[in-house]
């Protein structure tokens, strides 16, 4: 599966990253995505040189709703790294990015017209994406160690999935692949920097 790629790209960074020392480094969590999505979700980022970030991410979501007669539900995880180029030094005011995104869900009852089509709210769909992109953002400074960040984004995702009937327990529809060319990222981050 292509997602075992992707893990194991993010863990020979991850070692690489480890080995950066005296580097200044901020923990994040994306408000917008968690608040729209009900994600709960963290992010590192490590500085690289005067100009240059990495920044791994994750969301989690397992929550499915009580009741007993609706299926709709957003479980899904959602793994992105980033590596940033700031125009003047790190962790302050403007920055591009190239990122990577992977992605396993278990969607039903969502009406989400750009990943699935017109009738996206009508099934269950459980899968996995992968993709990546060019991001632009900036960096507010709110004091010594709190910064707010938003950043925008835009590329490819391939997605494979299985499609069922939006009942509890559908029956399977098929099997279906879509490559998805539009918005990747959209954050609007709440970050503490650690020296």
């Amino acid at each position: 599966m292509k997602i075992q790629y992707i893990a194991i790209l993010l863990l020979i960074c991850w070692g690489s990253i480890l080995k950066c020392s005296a580097q200044k480094v901020a923990v994040k969590t994306n408000l917008f995505y968690g608040a729209y999505s009900g994600t709960p979700n963290l992010g590192v980022e490590w500085g690289l040189s005067p100009r240059t970030t990495i920044e791994l991410g994750a969301g989690l979501n397992w929550f499915t709703p009580n009741k007993a007669s609706s299926n709709k539900k957003l479980v899904h995880w959602l793994g992105t790294m980033e590596y940033r180029y700031w125009t003047c030094e790190r962790f302050s005011g403007h920055f591009w990015g190239i990122h990577i995104i992977g992605t396993q869900y278990n969607i039903a009852g969502h009406h989400l017209p750009l990943l699935f089509g017109d009738n996206s709210s009508h099934y269950r769909y459980e899968g996995w994406g992968a993709g990546g992109g060019i991001s632009y953002g900036y960096h507010f400074l709110l004091s010594n160690r709190w910064s707010l960040e938003a950043n925008i984004g835009a590329g490819y995702v391939r997605l494979h999935y299985d499609k069922f009937r939006c009942k509890t327990c559908g029956e399977k529809v098929g099997t279906e692949n879509r490559n998805y060319f539009g918005p990747t990222k959209a954050a609007i981050s709440l970050i503490f920097l650690i020296k």
